[in-house]
């Protein structure tokens, strides 16, 4: 019976982080009957060293992990270390450089931009990045809005939706029952007050549907996409029952 709390906790894990779960069971292997000092240290040990196992592993997947520190203008990198930590920031080589190349193009465009991003994959494996419902196999990666001031709106990048204007309006009405097409209308006054900044958002969808695949595709919504005046044949709307997108871009190859 006491594995019936530990199982959602690992579970939890694995899904949130992939390699989380086994460190925690290593740690109930080690440590359970210890200290939770000790617990906490050997899951620690455990879950950097199984971190860096998945970091050696992912290019036997063509798969490289997105930067948490600062590289310079040209080089993007994670809006926030925790997306590193949790080993969600892995995209192919192919998307990584595209990233790169974004980034290059936007400090040429507007000296001092950077491009920064929020969820890609997993190091290995072609595993469901819950709660997407995509971004399995590195070909994925959800990038910031650009606001003015040079800050972001939300910590984590997500959930600061550009509610819709009377002039563009939103297409999807309230839905019943579920959906993962969350409003997080209890987050929003938590959100920084800061303005989208227009014509760096805009510059960078159009190049990236100018210089993506010709089988790759951007998510944003309608009204976000009439607003900043952004259209091709790439550019989709990802359907009403998926999460909305006028808080991030979502790209894939």
């Amino acid at each position: 019976m006491i594995w019936l709390w530990r199982l959602p906790v690992i579970a939890l894990l694995t899904v949130l982080t992939l390699t989380g779960g086994l460190a925690w069971l290593i740690a109930i292997l080690f440590a359970s009957r210890r200290t939770i000092g000790t617990f906490l240290i050997v899951f620690a040990v455990a879950y950097t060293a199984l971190w860096g196992v998945a970091r050696f592993a992912a290019a036997e997947f063509d798969r490289t992990a997105i930067p948490c520190i600062d590289n310079g203008p040209t080089r993007a990198r994670a809006l926030n270390p925790l997306f590193c930590v949790m080993n969600r920031t892995y995209v192919s080589n192919e998307l990584a450089d595209l990233t790169d190349a974004l980034a290059t193009h936007m400090h040429d465009q507007f000296p001092g931009s950077r491009v920064r991003v929020l969820d890609g994959g997993f190091p290995v494996f072609n595993i469901p990045l819950l709660p997407h419902l995509s971004h399995n196999n590195g070909n994925q990666l959800d990038l910031t809005f650009w606001y003015e001031g040079g800050n972001w709106r939300s910590p984590i990048g997500y959930w600061a939706f550009e509610q819709p204007r009377p002039q563009n309006p939103q297409l999807c009405d309230e839905t019943d029952g579920f959906t993962l097409r969350w409003n997080m209308t209890a987050l929003q006054p938590w959100m920084r007050d800061l303005p989208l900044d227009e014509a760096r958002t805009a510059e960078a969808v159009r190049w990236l549907a100018a210089n993506m695949p010709d089988t790759g595709k951007l998510f944003i919504e309608p009204h976000l996409a009439d607003r900043l005046a952004v259209t091709g044949e790439k550019i989709r709307f990802q359907g009403c029952n998926a999460a909305r997108h006028d808080d991030h871009i979502h790209i894939q190859l």
